[in-house]
């Protein structure tokens, strides 16, 4: 049975700033979903911010299994609503994949529920992004690194949780270094942070980060029926209980 996904994207830069138009003609999310369109298990849509309720109707949702989020700009224009509504999923056992600036979205934020600050320069400076653990599901196929020419520098402290996992430490010319590959579960849902994708740098075409991004969807994918009832605490009588 396919793995159903859905890429959302703010879907504004690429309307508004002409190097961003030209790497990303069709938007960011358009690049993306045919990265992951490469594997066969995978089908694709896409919403954007300023569809009705940002494309992430309930019925969406619920017929989606692996979320990948990208925002930058506009995080306070994410409908609180909708926010909840897509937290509800993952808690039940949606898949989420948060790209890049989206660190800074409400729904990351919610699921963290820490600042997630981190520290920024735009110089387009090399990146190394050195693989951590080699026999993870999200890094097979990928060499020890992978090097990027021109990316936007994150650095430490990441005012995020202790992750699960450490997937992916990147070092930037600079002498940075940052966590860009971190994994977490809330409630029945897992969560993949990955930190490249500066919208001005053709990031998403790179063959290495597209395998990354795939091999993530795999390993986000929960196959179990959605947990419901994951968000109530009822009480069971005395009478109910066993021994």
């Amino acid at each position: 049975m396919p793995i159903r996904v859905t890429v959302w994207n703010e879907y504004l830069h690429e309307k508004e700033n002409e190097t961003v138009r030209s790497i990303y003609p069709d938007g960011i999310h358009r690049t993306i979903a045919d990265g992951l369109a490469e594997d066969g298990e995978l089908t694709l849509s896409t919403a954007t911010l300023e569809e009705p309720e940002h494309g992430l109707t309930q019925e969406k949702l619920d017929a989606t299994d692996v979320l990948v989020w990208w925002g930058h700009k506009a995080h306070g224009r994410v409908e609180d609503a909708i926010v909840e509504r897509v937290a509800q999923r993952v808690h039940e056992g949606m898949g989420l994949l948060v790209l890049h600036s989206g660190h800074f979205s409400k729904i990351f934020k919610r699921l963290m529920g820490t600042p997630c600050s981190l520290r920024w320069r735009e110089a387009g400076e090399r990146e190394r992004l050195w693989v951590i653990n080699p026999s993870h599901p999200i890094t097979q196929g990928i060499d020890k690194a992978i090097e990027l020419p021109n990316s936007e520098m994150y650095g430490e402290p990441f005012l995020v949780p202790e992750p699960l996992e450490t997937v992916f430490v990147s070092w930037f010319e600079g002498g940075e270094v940052f966590r860009s590959g971190l994994t977490y579960q809330r409630g029945a849902g897992r969560i993949f942070y990955f930190e490249p994708g500066h919208e001005t740098y053709p990031i998403y075409h790179d063959p290495n980060i597209r395998r990354v991004l795939r091999n993530a969807v795999h390993w986000a994918y929960n196959s179990a029926k959605p947990w419901r009832e994951v968000a109530e605490a009822p009480n069971v009588p005395v009478d109910q209980a066993r021994e």
